[in-house]
């Protein structure tokens, strides 16, 4: 709604809240960030803690066991295999996800909301249901083909849930982008391939690559899911961590592997954040 004079839209007024009840939210905002991330934070200073049975508080800082964790070949071959396995889930999500995308926001059919009801599924499911689901699939599917579990059946169970949030993220830009800049292009003679290459691909692009960040963050942390899907000899670097961490030899290297992986989930995150944050400020203007 704007006004009659000007072009500025007319904004209702801001909540004023007591001063108690501000004082009150900030205590109860705190208390829930220092229950996320203090634990976190001990993770990252237990990894630098010299005592092998990470006492506390520490009986002194090393680098020691950071060293021992790069050398130690469970280590960095789970986290090989996370890699690879994020990758692929995130090469088939924003494929599968953008062309739903595409399909829901450009199309109007019968059906249209069952299949977003339907994409978006997986993320809310349990992931043992989900996990369990499709170890039932793939053993009365795939078995008998002579496809047993192992790395195509974990990247297809983490692209289950993936293309949930390539999905969202590009259904909401077309959503805030009409449709008219593609017909433009189209009438100034460009064919479809064109049209989308030239318009449509540099709108969504900021969103595309949050919701492949997203995407591959959401893989690379996933365990549950990996427990079902996952054959003999494919250790992800979570489940490593979990195999490990009720071995007291192993307990400081665990640490560190898990401080290293908290490090790796934050920047796609913080980068996606940033990226989305980016993309609603520009469907603004």
């Amino acid at each position: 709604m704007r006004s009659a004079a000007s072009d500025q839209p007319v904004r209702s007024p801001a909540v004023q809240l007591s001063r108690s009840a501000r004082i009150a939210l900030r205590v109860a905002a705190g208390c829930g960030f220092a229950a996320i991330y203090v634990p976190l934070a001990l993770v990252l200073v237990n990894s630098f803690n010299s005592d092998r049975s990470a006492s506390w508080p520490p009986s002194g800082l090393t680098l020691h066991w950071w060293s021992v964790a790069w050398g130690s070949e469970g280590a960095r071959a789970a986290l090989w295999v996370s890699v690879k396995a994020g990758l692929g889930a995130t090469a088939i999500a924003l494929l599968l996800g953008t062309l739903i995308a595409f399909a829901v926001a450009r199309h109007r059919f019968f059906g249209r909301d069952a299949i977003s009801f339907v994409v978006v599924l997986p993320i809310a499911l349990p992931g043992i249901v989900t996990g369990i689901a499709l170890n039932s699939a793939f053993s009365t599917v795939l078995e008998p083909l002579g496809v047993g579990l192992g790395m195509f059946t974990v990247v297809v169970g983490h692209a289950t849930f993936c293309i949930v949030v390539v999905f969202n993220n590009v259904v909401a830009r077309l959503r805030r982008t009409s449709g008219s800049y593609e017909e433009a292009a189209m009438d100034l003679g460009a064919n479809t391939f064109r049209a989308f290459a030239d318009v449509t691909f540099p709108l969504v692009r900021s969103a595309l690559l949050a919701g492949g960040l997203l995407a591959f963050a959401l893989s690379f942390d996933e365990i549950v899911v990996t427990t079902f899907t996952a054959g003999p000899g494919i250790e992800t670097l979570p489940i490593w961590i979990f195999n490990n961490m009720t071995r007291p030899q192993q307990a400081p290297v665990v640490n560190v592997v898990a401080a290293v992986l908290v490090l790796l989930s934050v920047l796609p995150i913080y980068v996606a954040q940033r990226l989305s944050a980016d993309t609603a400020t520009e469907s603004r203007i």
